[in-house]
């Protein structure tokens, strides 16, 4: 069995997800940071069935690359049940999804989830009624706590076994005898068969004008089109207005009929929460919250990661000398223990100290639902350096991984957007740079240093947005985003959230650390390390670094933290201040901070946007990377 969990932006599918099929997609209170299917099994009640989490979607009608794969996916794969999530504090916006996915004539159950939200904001919903109407199971959940699962699954697993297929909503009388009329022309050609819906969904997308399945029977039969078009016209002439205008009202009509037959309203409670966008979205205080609450974010990183280096670093380093005692000096067995001991001691006390906190507060920053408060904040400075607000989103993502923040350039219409947000995405310090910030600068200049490269960035990444919208200018619109309730974040689920993104750390980047470190110590030991420091000291030597830190410029190509970790084996000692001078310090964190994306990135990359601008991206970054951290050594 295949249950597939669709809604809008911001209902809670991938927490339901998260809650039935372990912890394997991030969730936060934050609209458009799913913008690709999760599949995973689940088992409940014994049967293991398969569970799918889309992309949020508005409507089966879409421009919007996310979107667009929740549509894809609907319609190409066979799903035997969907589990339609609606934020029930906003039922009357949720049921147009509804209405569309009805049409698919596929069992279905609606989940309200959020109820909670729904009562404090006095919004009590019949939902023996709204069964009744629609002709489907409603369950109330509230998903983050993880009520109401049991009986939705439960639910669902019912459907599944004795498939009840939905019904659609009819429109005004008019409107569905056009719709009626074409579906019967549909009939007799087959095209509903081609696309898996039924003739009425591909009778209403045709009214719609619906792109992709205009092109898709324009290749093929444009005679059937002008019959497509002449219904257009019939329908345009009921109404006085564009047939996807009808259409849509109608379903917009019909939701709002049945939310006013199912609710009743009553006084909304009062919460403390309900005053705080007074503060933190007024247009003077709001930023200085924003100030506050970032410089205060920032402190509490630096005063874990600096609390546990130190001491964990001196802990791994105890153990190098015996090592040199019993092996010798200058060994091949010796330089493998170093190289060894060398990786631990880099992945335990540089990176986690610093990336666990980190990520906990990021964490934190998302599942309250303050970050699209910040997007908020921010719209007014990406419209003046050229860009949409909502690449505010992936900007944002970009401080957790470079390549989720690459993929959530979807959520963007227009090419030219996702091509630029793109590019300042990688210069974004993701979680691994971040750590290198503190790591580095914070730890041996102090955090007031660290914060002013966090502000250097983002005044760098402003200006290169600036000039790549210079270089292709387009109009851009303004920015429409939901701003969520502020909700008390799940102990358990931030802790989740913090172990799925240490993982990737954890599983991936940590193993190749301790690798790394090996083969540096044994390009030590075979004296080749110098001839890759000669390759590189063109750079090494323009920035004024020492030659024997070129090397590990290349490994932080393949993960960003290298850099750093190795730097410390590279130079020889385990206090860096005393063979790199402040300057030396920041300049080196400056370049590494900016130039070439990881390759993880460079793929996502190439995925996202194609070969050649990728390699634009490289050259454009790697560029701006050479020249601030000239300047940086000038001046700092």
């Amino acid at each position: 069995m295949k249950i597939v969990l669709v809604g809008q932006p911001n209902c809670g599918k991938s927490t339901i997800f998260n809650n039935v099929a372990g912890y394997k997609a991030i969730t936060s209170n934050f609209p458009g940071k799913t913008v690709t299917y999760t599949l995973s099994k689940m088992t409940f009640q014994g049967i293991t069935s398969e569970i799918v989490d889309l992309p949020g979607t508005y409507s089966l009608t879409s421009f919007d690359l996310a979107e667009l794969e929740a549509r894809k996916y609907l319609l190409r794969e066979e799903n035997d049940v969907i589990i339609n999530v609606i934020d029930a504090s906003l039922l009357g916006r949720g049921l147009e999804l509804t209405l569309q996915l009805l049409e698919l004539n596929l069992p279905t159950v609606i989940c309200l989830n959020m109820i909670d939200e729904a009562e404090a904001k006095g919004v009590i919903i019949d939902t023996d009624k709204l069964s009744r109407l629609l002709g489907v199971p409603v369950v109330t959940a509230i998903a983050y706590k993880g009520w109401g699962l049991n009986g939705l699954f439960e639910t669902a697993y019912k459907m599944g076994q004795k498939p009840v297929k939905s019904e659609f909503q009819p429109f005004s009388k008019d409107v569905e005898q056009v719709i009626k009329d074409l579906s019967e022309h549909i009939k007799k050609v087959d095209y509903a068969k081609k696309f898996n819906v039924t003739n009425r969904f591909l009778a209403t997308k045709l009214l719609e004008n619906d792109q992709h399945f205009i092109d898709e029977i324009k290749a093929s039969d444009k005679d059937f089109i002008k019959i497509v078009q002449d219904y257009q016209l019939k329908l345009e002439k009921c109404r006085d207005r564009s047939s996807d205008e009808i259409i849509s009202s109608e379903r917009h009509h019909l939701s709002m009929q049945l939310y006013e037959s199912v609710v009743k309203l009553s006084k909304p409670k009062k919460e403390f929460r309900n005053y705080l966008d007074s503060v933190l979205m007024h247009p003077i205080f709001g930023y200085v919250s924003l100030t506050v609450i970032l410089y205060l974010f920032f402190n509490f990183v630096f005063y874990v990661g600096a609390l546990f280096e130190e001491p964990l670093l001196d802990f791994f380093y105890q153990f190098l000398p015996y090592a040199e005692q019993v092996l010798g000096a200058d060994t091949l067995p010796y330089h493998i223990v170093n190289g060894v001991i060398q990786g631990l001691a880099g992945g335990i006390a540089i990176v986690l100290p610093f990336l666990f906190p980190f990520l906990l507060g990021l964490a934190f920053l998302e599942d309250t639902g303050y970050l699209p408060r910040v997007a908020y904040l921010m719209d007014s400075f990406l419209h003046r350096i050229g860009l949409h607000g909502k690449a505010i989103i992936p900007l944002i993502l970009g401080y957790g991984c470079t390549v989720p923040a690459v993929m959530a350039t979807r959520i963007l219409e227009s090419e030219r957007d996702r091509f630029i947000t793109s590019i300042l995405t990688t210069m974004v310090p993701c979680a691994a740079r971040i750590t290198i910030i503190f790591g580095l600068v914070a730890f041996y200049l102090g955090p007031k240093a660290a914060i002013f490269v966090f502000v250097f960035n983002i005044v760098i990444v402003a200006i290169a947005g600036k000039i790549l919208s210079n270089i292709m200018p387009e109009i851009t619109p303004g920015m429409i985003l939901e701003i969520p309730a502020y909700h008390v974040p799940s102990i358990k689920i931030l802790l989740s959230k913090v172990w799925l993104r240490m993982k990737e750390f954890i599983v991936i980047a940590w193993p190749l650390l301790i690798v790394g470190s090996v083969v540096l110590s044994l390009l030590k030991h075979w004296h080749l390390e110098a001839l890759i420091n000669q390759l590189i000291s063109p750079v090494t030597l323009l920035l004024g670094l020492p030659v024997a830190v070129g090397v590990t410029l290349i490994f932080g190509v393949l993960r960003k933290e290298l850099s750093m970790v190795m730097l410390i084996q590279a130079l020889g000692v385990t206090n860096i201040s005393t063979v790199m001078s402040a300057t030396q310090i920041m300049t080196f964190t400056i370049f590494v901070l900016f130039y070439v994306p990881c390759v993880a990135t460079i793929a996502v990359l190439v995925k996202e946007i194609g070969s050649k601008r990728t390699l634009f991206t490289i050259i454009f970054t790697f560029l701006i990377a050479l020249v601030l951290a000239t300047i940086t050594r000038l001046v700092y």
